[in-house]
């Protein structure tokens, strides 16, 4: 047996990849070098590889990391209320303040981190669309239960409304990455409430 086999890498696994998600956040995945993360992340090359695997491979659990730290705050806003309208509302005025808060940077990762991206990082577009998709389907989940509840007229179009938040909360983050602040995020999220169905 090596003599290196068990030693510890000599570093925190999970603060080198705290570190590494605002790197990519910082800077989207194809203008993120691998020195800038080993940089950002105080470790050397040879670490990062034995750690993580390669850049792809680092993005995508900075990605699944950020998915339940930073990125988690839409998903527990809309499920925390009882119906799709008041889920909706919480969300929206919830990501105002998260797009914005000091301490990170602003937007969402899974929006920003590949929008300049060339055709070489397809992988990584197509991944992060996916999460957006995933994002999306929530939003119509809830929506379609609280037609067939009654709660909403019965010719709403579920994909139609889910499609229209979706497109609100990427609208919001590329707003915070512009610097447009929270008090003016709040209020698209009063005015895009104004768009949902009245009740039947």
């Amino acid at each position: 047996m090596s003599g290196t086999q068990g030693r510890p890498r000599g570093f925190d696994r999970e603060a080198a990849l705290d570190r590494a998600v605002i790197e990519f956040w910082q800077h989207g995945y194809e203008a993120t070098s691998v020195s800038g993360l080993t940089a950002a992340m105080g470790i050397k090359p040879p670490s990062l590889y034995a750690a993580f695997g390669d850049k792809r491979a680092l993005f995508s659990e900075a990605i699944q990391r950020y998915g339940v730290t930073y990125g988690a705050v839409a998903g527990r806003a809309l499920d925390a209320e009882p119906d799709a309208r008041r889920g909706m509302e919480r969300m929206l005025y919830a990501l105002a303040e998260a797009y914005t808060e000091p301490g990170h940077p602003p937007g969402c990762m899974v929006i920003t981190a590949a929008v300049n991206c060339t055709a070489a990082a397809e992988e990584v577009k197509a991944e992060l669309r996916a999460l957006r998709e995933a994002s999306k389907a929530a939003f119509r989940r809830r929506i379609a239960a609280d037609v067939a509840a009654g709660r909403l007229p019965a010719d709403t179009d579920p994909d139609d409304l889910a499609t229209y938040y979706a497109a609100v909360v990427q609208g919001m983050s590329t707003q915070a990455v512009d610097g447009v602040g929270r008090e003016r995020l709040e209020r698209v999220a009063e005015l895009a409430m104004r768009s949902w169905p009245d009740g039947p």
